[in-house]
């Protein structure tokens, strides 16, 4: 490698390792807030141990089903190459989809589309290795890339990730891409340029850097931003509503009863003589000599009674809890509106409802979701052709017309679906096996099984025409008779 060479490394990775510190603040900040650790709600100076257990108790996270909802509509179900490459007649399995099936990508999908929703983007690499073509998630935590063209380049000119962070007695190690090479970067600190090594390792390859990165939404600045970031002050409104709730459910919400003009009762204590045989009760006294009242219990099975005729009972109200269970009510829905989620899913309330208000509701979220699987289908057909380019298939490695196939998630009964589809073909005359895909639930191996029994079924169906041929039957009259 060329001295130029070996600078322009060196540099770029200085570069990568000052966004990695520069981000990671705000990105720990969302990781909190994703798994529950949420800045404390207000408390007064000098609170007591108890006032900070409510506050501990008062936080509601709501970030998980904000991520989870949508991410759990996302799943790859199966590739289809362009008309440039479609694969031969021999049935044989695309290259692309092994590899995806070799890097058991049908699970960790998730943890991408999730990073991707969580932070606003996550990476992925493609690489051979022993076994083969593989690809697996980057965390943005861990991970930085550049870009000529941040907004609309799909590859990345050089992309870092960290894979050992330096600790006490031990340098950190990072593993580094550009369009042709990988490099093994060391440091003792991420803006510690002194301690910092890049060695050449060799080439990936690939014809350009092969790290993708996955957004949830990106601007023309190259900017990226996930759910949870824009909805931290909402749920820091929502904590600190329930914090107050948990107050005045301790503090004010009971009812307290009182009584005026009686003394309270004395705590007593036998008093024995030299044979040990109680002879009086006395009031039992404090170290200062004072008796010592005795602990009412008043419950449901007591009943208070006063001699003196001056004596009077009554009891304070409790505090109102209404107005800070509404105010709860409204910031979800708030949530709800911005998140761009049914408020159902959050309150639970899904009474009364028609199908077609259900519909309604679900707009706004199977838009957001669409445009996160048009965003990240893109990526996916960039992870597709890096992998055809490594496994030596050229025309897939050059096909842009490839596409990602997503599951069908939305929730019908088998019975609707089959009217919808016989419709389908009855009217439109679409090809029966056009149609299998769009079966709710059915899965690659299941249309790949379909299509195999499909092409016995007819071989055995041309060989028995052929017997009744043979014999000078019409095949016609033999299938009806069958």
């Amino acid at each position: 490698m060329s001295v130029t060479t070996a600078d322009s490394a060196l540099a770029q990775a200085k570069e990568l390792l000052r966004i990695i510190h520069k981000d990671r603040p705000r990105l720990q900040r969302i990781d909190r807030y994703e798994r529950g650790d949420h800045d404390d709600p207000y408390m007064p100076p000098h609170a007591s141990d108890e006032y900070r257990l409510l506050a501990k108790r008062s936080v509601s996270n709501w970030m998980g089903v904000l991520i989870s909802t949508p991410v759990q509509a996302m799943y790859v179900d199966n590739f289809r190459r362009g008309q440039a490459a479609v694969r031969g007649s021999d049935g044989a399995a695309l290259p692309e989809w092994t590899h995806w099936q070799n890097s058991r990508l049908d699970a960790r999908q998730t943890s991408v589309h999730r990073g991707a929703v969580k932070f606003g983007h996550s990476f992925t690499i493609t690489e051979k290795t022993d076994k083969g073509t593989r690809t697996k998630g980057l965390s943005a935590l861990n991970t930085s890339a550049l870009w000529e063209d941040p907004a609309n380049d799909d590859a990345p000119v050089v992309a870092l990730t960290i894979t050992q962070e330096a600790a006490e007695g031990s340098r950190g190690k990072a593993r580094m891409w550009d369009g042709a090479l990988e490099y093994e970067v060391t440091f003792g600190a991420l803006l510690d340029d002194d301690s910092l090594t890049v060695t050449e390792v060799g080439k990936h390859g690939n014809s350009e850097c092969p790290v993708t990165r996955f957004a949830a939404h990106i601007d023309l600045e190259g900017r990226t931003v996930g759910v949870v970031e824009p909805l931290i002050p909402l749920q820091d409104r929502i904590n600190q509503t329930i914090m107050d709730l948990l107050v005045a459910q301790s503090y004010t919400a009971h009812v307290v009863r009182y009584t005026t003009g009686m003394a309270p009762p004395l705590k007593m204590v036998p008093v024995k003589d030299e044979s040990g045989e109680v002879v009086d009760w006395q009031p039992e006294r404090g170290p200062d000599g004072r008796p010592i009242p005795a602990n009412i219990n008043v419950n449901s099975s007591r009943f208070l009674f006063a001699e003196d005729p001056d004596v009077r009972f009554g009891s304070l109200e409790g505090g109102p809890l209404s107005g800070f269970i509404e105010s709860i009510d409204m910031s979800i829905r708030h949530l709800a509106a911005i998140g761009q989620m049914p408020p159902h899913h959050l309150l639970g309330q899904i009474a009364n409802l028609s199908a077609e208000a259900l519909l309604a509701a679900e707009t706004a979220l199977s838009r957001k979701v669409e445009e996160f699987r048009k965003l990240m289908g893109e990526a996916w057909e960039r992870v597709f052709r890096l992998a055809a380019e490594l496994e030596g298939v050229e025309a897939s490695a050059l096909d842009y017309s490839g596409e990602v196939i997503w599951r069908d998630m939305e929730m019908r009964s088998l019975a609707q679906s089959a009217d919808g589809l016989g419709k389908l073909r009855e009217q439109l005359a679409i090809p029966v096996k056009g149609l299998w895909a769009r079966v709710p639930g059915v899965t690659k191996n299941e249309l790949d099984q379909w299509s195999a029994l499909a092409e016995q079924e007819n071989a055995d169906l041309q060989l028995v025409d052929a017997l009744l041929r043979s014999t000078g039957e019409d095949p016609a009259d033999g299938r009806e008779s069958r």
